[in-house]
């Protein structure tokens, strides 16, 4: 069951960051280390995907304060779908850098692909928040239907 009181949201943000900033260390390292064998919207994808899970599962229980496995595989559901948007917007960034014919090296995508992550971040927060806390604040009765 989720904790007797939801999470405020002041603390929520707060905690999302911290695992925000976490996340995106690790996907940095895996960034560059898939980066020196492959191209940038493989390591991109390659990175997002195998910290998302993660991420998902920490912001569950930490961020929404949901601890039970009741619902767990729609709320990872939910970080794909996140992920996808996530993948969809860094790809893009990726590719318009590229088209752009800007030499910027390992690095300068990297920083680019923060950026984009970042924005992506929002949307992660908006549908983890809505699909998590929405699931278990309401009565149960209403979630069976």
């Amino acid at each position: 069951m989720m904790s007797t009181t939801p999470l405020s949201l002041r603390r929520q943000v707060l905690v999302f960051a911290t695992i925000g900033v976490i996340s995106t260390g690790a996907y940095a390292l895996l960034y560059l280390a898939f980066r020196t064998a492959s191209a940038a919207e493989v390591a991109n994808a390659a990175a997002l995907i195998l910290t998302a899970i993660g991420n998902t599962a920490a912001n569950r229980r930490l961020t929404f304060g949901v601890r039970d496995r009741s619902n767990i595989v729609r709320d990872q559901a939910a970080g794909l779908i996140a992920l996808l948007f996530a993948l969809a917007i860094t790809t893009g960034a990726a590719t318009a850098l590229h088209l752009s014919g800007a030499n910027v090296g390992h690095l300068g995508e990297l920083a680019v692909l923060v950026v984009a992550n970042a924005v992506a971040t929002l949307a992660r927060f908006v549908i983890l928040r809505a699909v998590v806390t929405g699931a278990h604040t309401r009565p149960a009765r209403e979630r069976v239907r």
